[in-house]
């Protein structure tokens, strides 16, 4: 008679054996029939049906989303060594010199709070734009501002090339004519220096004032201009703001066009504009002193 394992025996279910339980080891056997595990199909259903629901939610970006979320930044070749620039599709944010890509990158986050990323070439109209000194061609993205932060810099943004005007003609321009001081402090924080050409700006005792980037470098971009800032100087050491021609009767700053045109022979100083007026000066069109 043959003798039965009770483990294999019928009565205590049916038999694994050793091939059986390799089998059985999850992803070694084929795929369990979906009708015989209604949990599974039921998953793969509704995920399918999620699936095709989402993709009808599908949507390009909204316009300027990019702008809200980053910036791009290069590197360009300018007056000032190191030279970076942040911009969007609105156009130049940021301008700093001296930094490396890193710093750069820190000082716009630290200001505006949004990473950069790197972009393959500067918004058209740039570089024209730097060796020019001013923003014609290039168009500038600042927001946030304050309004007479805006109207600072845009009188500063009058000044010509090779010229320069003092902090009071800059308040005085921007509808703030007491504001001198607060002017100082909104050119400081000038987002795009170069293209606003703060470095034009100085002191009304013909010294060259602070400048973000430095003295020297203020110094720089003048003497580069064809400023004889050493001139200007000596000029208000010797109470001497105003240039006014014996020919025209007209009075100006000393960096003006037309005040460089005036001959030796027909030159008068003046400490201020009220002194030129009662000689009978009337105030030059053009640089307009205050």
């Amino acid at each position: 008679m043959t003798r039965t394992d009770p483990a294999n025996s019928p009565a205590n279910g049916p038999v694994f054996g050793r091939a059986d339980r390799r089998a059985d080891r999850p992803g070694s056997g084929p795929a369990p029939d979906a009708a015989l595990d209604p949990a599974g199909g039921l998953a793969a259903d509704l995920a399918a049906g999620l699936a095709a629901e989402l993709s009808g939610l599908a949507a390009d970006a909204p316009p300027g989303l990019l702008d809200r979320i980053a910036a791009r930044r290069v590197r360009v070749p300018g007056p000032l060594p190191d030279l970076h620039v942040a911009f969007t599709d609105r156009g130049v944010a940021f301008l700093r010199a001296g930094l490396d890509a890193e710093a750069f990158t820190a000082a716009f986050r630290e200001r505006f709070a949004r990473p950069l990323l790197p972009a393959d070439r500067p918004p058209a109209g740039l570089l024209p734009a730097l060796r020019a000194g001013r923003p014609a061609g290039v168009p500038l993205d600042l927001r946030g501002l304050t309004e007479f932060e805006a109207a600072v810099l845009r009188a500063a943004a009058a000044i010509p090339r090779g010229q320069i005007r003092p902090y009071a003609w800059v308040a005085r321009e921007a509808g703030h004519p007491r504001a001198v001081r607060a002017v100082g402090t909104a050119l400081g924080r000038n987002p795009v220096p170069l293209l606003i050409p703060c470095h034009r700006v100085t002191r009304s005792d013909g010294s060259a004032g602070q400048y973000v980037f430095g003295d020297d470098a203020k110094l720089r971009l003048l003497r580069g201009e064809d400023v004889d800032v050493d001139a200007v100087a000596d000029l208000a050491r010797r109470g001497t703001r105003l240039i006014g021609s014996g020919t025209t009767g007209i009075v100006c700053y000393p960096t003006c066009g037309d005040a460089r045109r005036i001959t030796p022979a027909h030159r008068r100083g003046f400490a201020n504009l009220a002194a030129a007026r009662a000689a009978g000066y009337r105030p030059c069109a053009r640089c307009r002193p205050a």
